[in-house]
């Protein structure tokens, strides 16, 4: 572990985002663990459901939080042109390509030797897999790394061509309401698929809203925003980092326990979950990014486990599901009823993907940065 963090600089890392994002990828990896454990109706066995869901959402606003600091300097800069604009996603895809086609090629091959069909698989290669439709079976975690990519594409082409028909005067305030237009665009777009769509269940819900690209986006776009707010009013941030984070956990409250409560499920309420359900998740995700974005150093031993699941937290998210769960689950036969060989089960799956996800950091992902920092 020490070894992978010898070139890192700590000094420039943030801890709290650092922290944010290893909580994010432990709770989609034991998420997944559902595959393994027999569905049972207890509180564990929700709790894992919830855990792998709401991994994926903090991701989707730190993410937002993130490209949208090194965007809006960008943009600031007096010539935001297309060389600017390809310039900000050469560094995005030196980032996230080369893992993602790596894997998606080891995907094709698991599917060929085990012999499940992988189908429209060239849609992969685009990142169309769940553009305007239900994601399809394979590859299924791919579904967020699409929203992600066409958010990285989507706000520097709309500020790029929207700024050519318009000269702002004020490029701070243009780059906000640019942002803001795009977070109602997305987020209106869940109206017109709740008038269009008969969904009743959290199957569907989770098939055919949440995990669709065009549904989605505004998730990254609250992120953005928040990084606005965070270079803008810097005072405020910190001086309010505790307020939001205790609003944050009030919302989560409420999304988690307080829904169930008052009975509100998709099947009564559908608009609730159709329209505003993600969008909160993703405004009490952003409350907590006050009170972590300030959190910069930390000083226990806490600090260097948690940079280092922070650092491989992309390459867990490619391996640990279709990758290493499937080809375990196909491999290996266990009495799910039997303890310990489900626990034996679970921590050989823990295990092997933290060591693979290091391997693939360091001898694949990490390499590619540099060469895209070298250029």
């Amino acid at each position: 572990m020490n070894k992978i963090l010898e070139n890192q600089s700590l000094q420039n890392r943030i801890f709290g985002l650092d922290l944010m994002r290893a909580i994010a990828i432990l709770m989609v990896l034991f998420g997944h663990c559902v595959w393994i454990i027999p569905e049972r109706e207890n509180l564990f066995h929700q709790l894992l459901v919830l855990s792998g869901f709401f991994g994926v959402e903090i991701f989707f606003v730190l993410s937002g939080f993130l490209i949208g600091k090194i965007l809006y300097q960008l943009y600031l800069k007096e010539d935001f042109s297309i060389q600017t604009v390809f310039y900000f996603l050469k560094r995005r895809w030196f980032r996230t390509l080369p893992n993602y086609f790596l894997i998606l090629l080891v995907n094709l091959a698991i599917a060929s030797f085990v012999g499940y069909a992988a189908l429209s698989w060239w849609k992969y290669f685009f990142f169309i897999q769940n553009l305007n439709s239900t994601m399809l079976p394979f590859f299924p975690e791919s579904w967020s790394l699409s929203v992600e990519e066409f958010a990285y594409i989507t706000l520097p082409f709309f500020l790029l061509i929207i700024g050519s028909f318009i000269k702002p005067k004020n490029k701070s305030r243009f780059f906000l309401w640019s942002v803001i237009t795009l977070i109602m665009v997305f987020f209106f777009a869940k109206f017109y698929y709740h008038y269009t769509t008969q969904n009743t269940t959290l199957t569907q819900w989770n098939l055919s809203l949440k995990a669709v690209v065009i549904y989605r986006l505004d998730s990254i776009f609250i992120g953005v925003f928040c990084s606005w707010i965070y270079l803008n009013y810097t005072s405020l941030w910190q001086k309010n980092k505790l307020l939001f984070f205790v609003i944050g956990m009030l919302l989560f409250f409420f999304q988690f326990v307080g829904i169930g409560f008052l009975g509100w499920l998709i099947e009564v309420t559908p608009m609730l979950w159709n329209v505003f359900y993600l969008p909160l998740i993703s405004v009490a995700v952003a409350c907590f990014l006050p009170f972590l974005s300030e959190w910069k150093t930390e000083k226990s031993r806490f600090q260097i486990p948690v940079t280092f699941i922070s650092l491989i937290s992309y390459s867990i998210y490619l391996l640990h599901y279709s990758v290493i769960l499937l080809l375990m689950k196909e491999y290996i036969i266990i009495d799910d009823q039997n303890t310990i060989q489900l626990v034996a089960f679970l921590s050989s799956y823990i295990l092997i993907t933290i060591i693979l996800s290091y391997f693939l950091y360091r001898f694949y992902e990490k390499p590619m940065m540099n060469l895209r920092d070298k250029n």
